[in-house]
Order: C-alpha cells, then structure tokens, then sequence
C-alpha cells in the first residue's frame, strides 16, 4: 500500500468569519473556513477547498479584479498571497498588527488594507515581474478610530474608507491638486460600509445603527487634476525628511495626513461634498444592528444585513424598498452580490450559514450550514460514493464525496449522535444519540422510518450493524447494556448483560455472525449472535478499553485501550497478536491554561478511535491531538504521521506555551479582552472538554473524533475541530513501476502500439506505470479490438486495467468504450476474479462508485429530455395542431421516442 495520501477537501463547515468574495465570472464563491479557503463553483455543483492554510483563522479576504489572485490575512495579521489558477502560495507577508479589510483597485495596480486607523496603499503583485509582492506606496492618516470599511472609484483614482469614529475620508490614489483628502460625518454611530456611485464620486455611506446618507460630490471624476511632477518631487522629499533618521533606511512610502476641519482658504478650489438626502432602515424600530452591506453599482442595488438575520434589498438612491426577507435568527456578517447582480451570497458566522439567494425568482442557489458544534462520527456508504456524520448539535447531514456538499438534514434527534452507521444497501442510515433512541433513516425518501428505544430510558454511546442490515445493536454508557433490535419488525429482540462498566465500542465481524464490545470494565466481549446471544470469548485488558475494530476480512480484531496500548487479537483462538504503544506519536499539545507540561499530559493520552485500511495491512489512529497516525499492522510500525491543522487559533496546537504571554501573575490567556465583541476568549470549566458552553466564547481544543477508510481504498476521511477533513490517494505524486525494463521506454510503448500489437503495448504501460501514457494505449484501442485484447490480457494484468476503468471513469467522458471495457473484462475473467473476492473487493467498489455517479448523472438528463418531449406534444395538442389520424402521435411511440433519445444521449455523454 502506497502512502501518498494528501488533503484533498474539507466538508462539514462552509463559513466561519471573514468576507466572501464572487469571482469575476460570477458563478464562484470564494468563503473563508477557519483557517483554509473553500471555493463554492455554484454553476457546476461543486466545492473545492485550496490545499493551502494559514496559521490563524481568516478574517478577511481581498479578490484581484482578474479573479487570478487573492491575498489572505489571518488574525495577527499575516497574510498569504495565493494564486487561485495554481492554487499555490506564491508570498507571505506580515502587517503587524489584525486587519479589517482587503481591497485591489478596479484596474489592478494597487490594493489598500486598514489596520488601526490608518489606510496603507500596496503596489499589486502581479503585473511585473518583482522581488518584493508587496512594496507599500503611500500611508493615509485621518480617523481617531478602528477603521472598518473600503471602496473605491471605478477609474481606481480615490478610494473611501469608513471608521468607527463615524466619520468616512475620501482620498486620492495620487496627489491630486483639487483632492487629497475630504471627511465627511452626518452619523452618529459607527461606519459599517461605505460605496462610491458607478463612474461618479458620489458616496453612500451607511451607519450601524441603521442610518443611509446619500452624498453628492461637486466634481466628475474626469475634473480631477494631476498634480505637476515638480510639486510631487517636493512632497516626496519633504516626506523623507519628516520621516527621521530611523526611517531613512527603510523609507515606508509617502504619507499622507488628514485634518478633519479645515480653513476657508484650504477649501478654495477643492472638491466639495454636500448631503443629498439622509435615510433610516430601522424607523419601526424591529432591527438590533445594521452588521454588514453590499452594494452593486450597475444594477443600482442596496443589500444590507442586519443582527437579527433579516436583510433588505433597496433601490438607490430613491431608496425603493424591494424586498425584505430574514434568512436565519443569527446576525448576517457579511454580504457579498455577484458581477450580474442576481445573485446575493449571505454569511452567519454565528451557525456556519452560507446562502446564495436570487433575489428576482425569490430562490437559493445554495444553502449549506456545517454542524453548529463538533461533529462527533462519520460512516462511509458502502459505494463510497456518500459521507454521513453526526454532530453535537443532534442533527445527522449526509454529503456527496463528488459534489462535497451536504444534500440532506436530519433534526428528529433532540441531544448529541453518538455514533452514525450505513446499511450494506446503502440506502439507510442508522444514528445512535444520548436522546436515548437509535433512528432509521431512508436515503429514497427521507424520512426517519424506526425508531428503536430500550425498555427504561438509557444513553446510546455506540452503534453497530451486521454485514446484513438486518441486526441493529446499541450500547448504554448508563445501565451497561447492550440493546439488539431487528430492522424489519422494529422490535427489542434481546438485551445483553456482563459488562460492569459503560460500553464504549461496538463492531460486528463482516464476515461472521459475531459482536466485537469494548467496556470500561477492562474486558473486550465476543457475543455469538446465532448462538443465543451467549458469550463466545472475553479478552482481559490492562487498562479501560476505548475502541474496538475488525479487519475488512473478520480475521482480526484492533483494541485501542486508555493506556495508549493499540493490541491485536485472534478473535478465534483468543490469542493476542501484536502489540503497538502509541502514546508517543500522539504528540500532545499543551493548553493555554494547563499547569503541566505537554509531555507530562502525553502519559495519560490515548487513542480514541481506529480504523482499518480498505486491504487490511494498516491501521488509522487518533484521537485528542492535531495527528493521525497510520501503522503497518504486520510490522507494528509507524508508516506515517498526518498533521491534521496547523491552525494556532485553536486550542493546544502547541506544544510549548509563548513565554511572551506569561506574566508574573499568570497566563495572558486568562485576561478576557473582548467579553462583549465575537472575538473574546472565554475561560474554559475544569474538565470541560468542549469549551464552556454557557459561556458566549470559547477557544475548541484540537482533537479527532472519528476515523473511517473509504471503501474503495483511495480516500480517508476525519472528523475534527476543524470540520470533515477528506485525504485522497494522489497517484500522480509517486512513479511506482511495476517489472520495469531497460528497454520499456515511452517511445518503444508508441512504437509497439503503432505496429497494432494492443495486447503487448498495455502490458509494456502498465510495467512503465504511467497514467497518461495507459491512457493514450487504451483510448487508441479500436473498439472491435476491445473483446479480442481483453481475452489475451494476462491475468496478473487484469485487476491493474481494471482500476485504472475505474479512476479514468471518474473523469473520461468515453462513458460506452470504458464500460464496454470494464464489461468485456468482468464477462472473460469474473470466475478467476471472484476466488479473489475479498482482496480485490476495495477496487470493485471503486468501479462501482464511478458507474454509479455517471448512472444518476444521465438518467436525469435522460428524465429531463423525456419531460421536455412530452411537453412539447403537450403544447402542440392544446394550441389546435390539426394532424391527421395516420400521423398521429401515440403514447407507445413517443416511449419509443424517449428510449431512443436515452440511448443517444447514453452515448454522446
């Protein structure tokens, strides 16, 4: 097994903080998640999250006009400058101190970030080719207080910048003679957004407290003069020189200061600005806070979100009220309208909401929320081709792995899932909850369909399904029992005592009828189930065992115990196996508010969840730290160890705490600097392993709570702080060949493909190993040659072209010449293959998974052109279209006409 295995995407949480952002062509969302980026492809259904993170969580984002570049900026104000196109981090860079906001220019040349109350002016990266990405230009200075908001002109000649102090400046990208810069008040609370008229330097700006004022500027953009280049080499040399000595190594760009009452001399000549009109959102006063605005220059549009989670959209500047809806109870952070203005994108940091609503049709485009507290276990369906998870907000989601998004919601439970389980079908989902119930849910219809309950009200802990889908057991951390169900009665079939402490862990053997349960009490126990439910083995452990997981062929058993002890057993002879001590590569990070060191807390550490590969040779163990750690089970090795988040704004990340925060009277992260904003940090209850949750704010601990094996062995997937973190098998990291010769080059693979001997030229790819190459041999195949040349493949060759079917499929538009591929070789090797079962049984499902999806995917395109036939027969009958009887349509014609079209568009897909 190969372990070139990288993050490949992040389900779970769709939006933290931060701003989002529409790409230029207006079908993408770019959202912030914690410390990663997510982009939301709105016309393709699909999200992607950028396999780059920052150290801290994101609080802004700023978009290049090009939609090429975006730059980043975390809480302490590091930034990452990443290309979007190779989706790569090209600099890094520090401001110092938090960020408010990030904007480019219109034109691209420059961008402007506010930090405190001063405005910094960059040259863009990008446009030449430089050294330095981020060279600083000019240096504004105007507000008393935090400024919040930017906006600039659409020639990119002035910029406005909204502050806390109430007050929005207006200054010039260059020093222009009638223009440096211009305050304007009229507000009495704090600026929260601030918008420049198409092609005008006419402004709105608008207050949290709801107020819009509507100003008119004297002047066009085009009557802005330049200023002489002997006049600027006079102010560049009287800024160096009010610089300072210190300064004159590093000069810090031009700076410009801004008074906020001037003379009447001063104003002579200059741009003037005057209130056209003043404006109130909230004249009935039923809204807390106006929090965030967006507004679109063609369309004339005004959208403005507000704490209690409703938004209105205006039609400016005669501020035409167009609708006003409210999308959640939450406070709407930040509001972002696409380049056509149609569609609106919403985000609630409070639950993790993403909403893109069209506003004319009254419809969402997409409305995704993540799990509003950790999510606590996930099950692959038995295709792999769908991901369940269970969180501690009692809801149960289920995502598509190809899509990556959450397509349907659970809410019937009332506490905190346990444990979530698929049937073998695939179309039912099992959830255990502390509620007390374990539910059924149907993937067809969706609906909770069982419900399963115990005799006298108990705690589910864990859940388990037998390979048939027809026995559900669940186990109580309050009365020790062990609950057996039937699925197709709904009936309590018995209940399973010995246990003398809570049950942790269940798992059934997949391929006998035997349950695997794991207790407190230090015993592992094996319940036969066609044996009356009697007790076929006890395993004695040293320690309270935590997890228990059998190997794919039921041949072994995994115990991870409090210890830190991961043992294996033969289940059949109860004889221990092997043994691994893990607790070391656990690594633990220590707590900002812990009095003992990391390595101290490692000792009473351990695994909290295992999993086993798809093919059984490895193991997958996690549990309260940033690593999962994959062990080769027959050497009892550490393969590799997988950094799961680098992001510091969590809780023990680190293994030593910052000296720099220690004071002589304790920790600085005991001082609760923001009680009454969303960024404060609150103290965490002794023992609270969650944070505190009565309290307003709390930093989470890093942790993993679940670990599952993709069936078809190319992905693995994690539930963690951070949300559903998914590592897929990239192939094209390692050259892996196989039998590989002097004389297999690529060329000689050409020059045998050329003289049309298939057979010989496939075998020669594969032994070379690389995909591209096998794919160019197999695609030049002629498709009468296809039965032929599967029929003299060597059989040690036959699996290989088969998974190679199966991930070509995934991409390929060749739907029919793959599937006759696949057809021909399962059709002349299935009996030699089927001997094979269990191992090749990870590759069956990935072929499966990869059919499937394209199964769904034409069979509604299928349904669609059926639909569309009918009614448009359906419109030609009702408009009086007078045929004759011979010429009429019938019902078993137009059948025909549909299977015809289902055929065609089978094959042109």
């Amino acid at each position: 097994m190969k372990f070139a295995y990288r993050f490949s995407n992040l389900l779970g949480t769709v939006y933290r903080r931060g701003n989002l952002h529409f790409t230029p062509d207006g079908n993408c969302v770019i959202s912030p998640v914690g410390n990663r980026v997510t982009v939301f492809d709105l016309k393709n259904n699909k999200s992607e999250t950028l396999p780059l993170a920052t150290r801290h969580n994101i609080t802004c984002v700023g978009l290049s006009p090009d939609g090429s570049l975006a730059i980043l900026v975390d809480e302490e104000g590091a930034a990452l400058l990443v290309s979007l196109i190779g989706k790569s981090v090209i600099h890094q860079f520090h401001f110092q101190k938090p960020v408010h906001c990030v904007c480019f220019s219109p034109d691209g040349r420059k961008f402007v970030i506010t930090k405190d109350n001063v405005a910094l002016m960059y040259h863009a990266p990008g446009k030449k080719r430089e050294f330095n990405a981020f060279v600083l230009d000019k240096t504004y200075y105007g507000p008393y207080d935090e400024t919040t908001c930017i906006d600039w002109t659409d020639d990119s000649k002035c910029f406005a910048i909204g502050s806390k102090d109430m007050s929005t400046w207006v200054f010039g990208a260059e020093r222009w003679v009638n223009l440096i810069y211009y305050s304007l008040g009229g507000h009495k609370d704090a600026i929260v957004a601030c918008f420049f008229e198409e092609n005008s330097l006419d402004l709105y700006t608008i207050s949290q407290d709801g107020a819009l004022c509507v100003w008119q500027c004297d002047t066009d953009l085009d009557g802005l003069k330049p200023r002489p280049p002997k006049d600027r080499a006079e102010d560049k040399n009287e800024s160096i020189e009010d610089l300072g000595e210190e300064f004159i190594e590093e000069p810090k760009g031009e700076e410009i200061h801004g008074k906020a009452t001037t003379n009447e001399k001063e104003r002579r000549d200059k741009v003037k600005y005057s209130r056209a009109a003043k404006y109130f959102f909230n004249k009935e006063g039923d809204f807390n806070n106006l929090t965030s605005a967006a507004y679109h220059k063609k369309t004339h549009l005004l959208v403005t979100g507000f704490a209690s989670g409703i938004f209105h959209i205006h039609e400016l500047p005669e501020f035409n009220l167009i609708h006003s809806l409210s999308i959640s109870d939450q406070r709407i952070a930040t509001i972002s309208i696409n380049c056509t203005g149609d569609w609106i994108a919403f985000g609630c940091s409070g639950l993790g909401q993403l909403l893109v609503w069209e506003w004319q049709s009254e419809s969402y485009v997409l409305k995704q929320q993540g799990h509003f507290n950790s999510m606590v276990s996930l099950a692959y369906s038995p295709d792999g081709q769908y991901l369940v998870t269970g969180g501690d907000d009692g809801k149960v989601k289920v995502w598509n792995t190809s899509s990556s998004f959450c397509f349907v919601t659970f809410t019937e439970h009332t506490s905190s899932i346990s444990a979530v389980a698929f049937t073998s079908t695939g179309y039912v989902i099992l959830s255990a909850s502390l509620d007390g119930t374990v539910r059924a849910f149907d993937l067809h219809r969706y609906r909770n369909f069982r419900t399963f309950t115990s005799p006298r009200p108990a705690q589910f802990s864990c859940l388990a399904v037998d390979s048939s889908g027809e026995i559900i057991s669940a186990g109580s951390q309050d009365s020790f029992d062990i609950f057996v169900w039937s699925m197709q009665s709904g009936r309590l079939l018995d209940v399973l005592s010995g246990h003398e402490g809570p049950i942790s862990s269940l798992c059934f053997n997949p391929m006998k009828s035997i349950l695997a349960s794991a207790s407190w009490d230090k015993t592992v126990r094996l319940w036969d189930m066609f044996d009356s439910w009697r007790t076929k083995e006890t395993l004695t452990l040293n320690s309270d065992v935590l997890v228990v997981a059998f190997r794919p062929d039921g041949s072994e058993l995994a115990v991870a115990a409090l210890d830190g002890q991961i043992t294996f057993w033969d289940h059949e002879n109860a004889v221990q196996t092997g043994s691994i001590e893990g607790r070391h590569d656990l690594q633990m990070g220590r707590k900002e508010l812990d009095k003992i060191t990391a390595k101290q807390s490692a000792k009473a550490k351990s695994f909290t969840t295992l999993c086993y590969s798809a093919d059984g040779q490895s193991i997958l163990a996690g549990g309260l730290s940033k690593f999962v750690c994959i062990y080769h089970v027959k050497e009892q090795i550490l393969m590799k160890k997988f950094e799961i988040s680098c992001n510091l704004s969590l809780d023990a990340m680190e293994e030593y705490l910052d000296r720099r925060k220690m004071t002589e009277f304790g920790s600085m992260a005991l001082i609760d600097d923001g009680a009454g904003d969303e960024d404060g940090v609150a103290i965490a209850l002794p023992g609270v392993k969650r944070g505190d949750l009565s309290s307003r704010h709390f930093k989470p601990e890093i942790r993993v709570t679940c670990l599952r094996f993709s069936p078809t062995g190319r992905s693995w997937a994690a539930t963690t702080t951070e949300g559903l973190l998914i590592y897929s098998l990239d192939s094209g990291l390692i050259f892996d060949p196989f039998e590989l010769d002097i004389d297999i080059t690529p060329s000689s693979v050409r020059k045998v493909l050329s003289q049309k001997e298939y057979t010989m030229a496939i075998v020669m790819a594969f032994r070379l190993n690389e995909k591209k190459l096998i794919q160019e041999v197999i695609e030049t195949v002629p498709c009468n040659e296809v039965d032929v040349v599967c029929s003299s493949l060597p059989e040690l060759y036959v699996e290989k072209v088969l998974e190679f079917l199966a991930s070509a499929l995934e991409t390929s538009h060749h739907l029919e010449f793959y599937l006759t591929w696949a057809q021909r070789l399962l059709m002349l090797h299935g009996q030699k293959l089927k001997t094979r079962s269990g191992k090749l049984l990870p590759l069956i499902q990935f072929l499966q998974k990869s059919i499937q999806r394209h199964f769904e995917d034409v069979s509604k395109l299928c349904e669609w052109n059926r639909y569309n036939i009918k009614y448009a027969l359906a419109i030609s009958q009702q408009r009086g279209m007078k045929r004759p009887a011979e010429t009429s349509v019938s019902e078993e014609e137009l059948e025909d006409n549909s299977d015809y079209l289902m055929e065609e568009a089978t094959t042109h897909s």
